[in-house]
């Protein structure tokens, strides 16, 4: 056996029980970002993996948890990065292009019209967005992952549920009233 293979023998009984009680809240993270469950699986066990190969744990749970849920971040921040730098994407040529159909009333053509507007907002407004929206997070345990002032998060939510609903205004799709008891946590 190979020594990362003993390492991750070692390390495996202190990191489930404590990765045990984040798994689904991290998952819904993974997922809250990407927006597609094969890329959030993916986003997701590569985070893991990263997390069983650290050298050191942080001690404490609340720690750890912000730990994981940074990794996830920044794996996915270096994939939109690395996406973005692929697809050369042209403005130019975009916007002369047709503009695509607007969907139906089937939920399934309303689901891809918020992704797609989703995937338009701002790495900024996407993360907070995934936390309080998505995560059920409140804005104080938003802004401590995310090592920003609450008003900033705030802010940010705030800008991105317009931005969403702007990018949405035509498309027929209704948002939901936002949910203030949940957010204030």
């Amino acid at each position: 056996m190979s020594a990362v293979g003993r390492r991750e023998v070692r390390v495996s009984a202190e990191f489930e029980r404590r990765f045990a009680p984040v798994s689904d809240r991290l998952y819904r993270y993974a997922f809250g970002l990407t927006r597609d469950r094969e890329t959030a699986s993916d986003l997701f066990h590569d985070a893991v993996l990263r997390a069983i190969g650290a050298r050191d744990l942080p001690e404490a749970d609340p720690a750890f948890r912000a730990w994981l849920f940074r990794i996830v971040r920044n794996l996915w921040i270096d994939g939109q990065r690395a996406d973005r730098r692929r697809a050369g994407f042209d403005r130019e040529l975009a916007e002369g292009e047709p503009a695509p159909a607007r969907p139906g009333e089937h939920p399934v053509e309303t689901g891809l019209v918020v992704r797609e507007a989703f995937a338009m907002l701002s790495i900024e407004h996407q993360e907070v967005l995934a936390l309080v929206d998505i995560g059920g997070f409140g804005y104080e345990e938003t802004a401590q992952l995310l090592s920003i002032p609450k008003g900033t998060v705030m802010s940010r939510v705030s800008r991105a549920r317009q931005c969403m609903f702007d990018l949405l205004a035509g498309d027929r799709v209704i948002p939901f009233p936002a949910q203030k008891s949940r957010n204030a946590r």
